[in-house]
């Protein structure tokens, strides 16, 4: 799908609550997302979009193909033709699809961790510790997260951690497991730079684990779902994208 084949508006009759489309490559990213929605959004109509094949399809084909970018594309198209106010993405390896049809989209459309990278940049921190479950998801976020913070003129240090082992409670929604698993990696991590200031969770199907791990390390942790909530919630309720 190109920028000139997003419709050019909503069908007439769109119901008076905000409807927002999250497009999702995996069940464990609803769960997070809804509750964040609870909390920041709770005016907000969701509706869930899930293909679970674009995570396995990516990783069989070494990273995300035009073919599967046209797919997530033509998953948008169909929310916004649908009556979509907004849609969002939920998996972090497709957010640069948006990129090539923000501009055009005639709702907001927002990557997954746009907003939880403009938080963490503006907190102030200098070193950020990115945190994911697997490698693609881990590379794609810190270059897209360093680039952003070049095109800001910041000076930052972003370290990684993957934790495989924080796959299978994520599926489960065993929070605390999920917990343990990525308490017990980001330890060391913290101890080889204590100067780091915050924690970024790369990956919606991690957030639940989010407050625990604030406490628990004694640093800010942010979470793309709420993040996202947030900003939506101020883009619809004002009115402005």
């Amino acid at each position: 799908m190109s920028p000139a084949q997003l419709p050019a508006q909503l069908p007439a009759g769109s119901a008076p609550r905000p409807l927002v489309a999250l497009i999702s490559a995996t069940p464990a990213s609803i769960p997070p997302v809804t509750a964040a929605f609870a909390d920041a959004f709770p005016d907000a109509v969701l509706w869930n979009i899930l293909d679970d094949r674009l995570l396995p399809e990516a990783e069989q084909r070494g990273g995300v193909t035009d073919e599967l970018a046209q797919r997530m594309g033509r998953l948008i198209e169909h929310a916004v033709r649908e009556g979509a106010d907004a849609v969002l993405l939920t998996c972090s390896l497709y957010g640069p699809v948006t990129a090539a049809l923000r501009e055009a989209a005639p709702v907001p459309l927002l990557p997954p961790d746009g907003a939880a990278f403009d938080a963490v940049l503006r907190s102030g921190h200098r070193r950020i510790l990115l945190v994911a479950s697997n490698p693609a998801s881990m590379n794609d976020s810190r270059r897209r997260l360093l680039q952003q913070a070049a095109s800001e003129g910041l000076q930052v240090e972003v370290d990684a951690v993957v934790v495989p082992g924080a796959v299978r409670p994520a599926l489960e929604g065993d929070q605390e497991a999920l917990t343990e698993a990525l308490y017990s990696a980001l330890l060391p991590a913290l101890a080889e730079h204590p100067d780091t200031g915050a924690v970024l969770l790369a990956q919606y199907s991690l957030a639940p684990a989010a407050p625990a791990l604030a406490s628990e390390l004694g640093r800010r942790v942010y979470s793309s779902p709420q993040a996202a909530a947030e900003l939506l919630h101020q883009q619809l309720t004002a009115g402005v994208r």
